[in-house]
């Protein structure tokens, strides 16, 4: 098991890093050269610029039993494909149960956006959502260490 963070808009980074060496689990961050992140455990990998560069060493290096962090829904649809466990930044689960859905809802928003339509901001950070990544991340790694 390792955990792999889609970096580039990760704001759980810190969380992310410590529930990870707690646990003594590989932490791989992948983020572009236009993103600065400094670890004191873990690696960063930083990759090209190029149009969803991040995304795709996400998707291709996660294998079945990483948990995997990422915001954006297309990722966590493949990877989840993988066998992979996903979160979002802000702890939210990504299931088989609930992708489809969310996936249809970023489509649905993105055609409103493209006739000119607005679609509502994401919510700002909370400590809920620090709470929520945390303890989800360490359900995910207590369950899997236990068998």
């Amino acid at each position: 098991m390792r955990i792999i963070v889609d970096g580039d808009a990760c704001p759980g980074i810190s969380i992310i890093k410590n529930v990870a060496k707690k646990y003594n689990l590989p932490l791989i961050v992948y983020c572009d050269i236009n993103h600065y992140i400094q670890l004191d455990y873990g690696e960063v990998k930083v990759v090209d610029s190029g149009f969803q560069s991040v995304d795709m060493y996400v998707v291709n290096t996660c294998k079945s039993k990483d948990v995997v962090i990422s915001q954006d829904y297309g990722v966590a649809a493949l990877c989840l494909g993988k066998g992979a466990f996903l979160l979002s930044p802000k702890g939210h689960l990504y299931t088989e149960k609930n992708i489809d859905l969310l996936l249809e809802q970023r489509h649905i928003s993105q055609k409103i956006r493209k006739a000119g339509g607005r679609s509502s901001n994401p919510k700002k950070r909370t400590k809920e959502d620090d709470f929520r990544l945390e303890k989800n991340l360490i359900n995910i790694i207590e369950c899997n260490i236990k068998g």
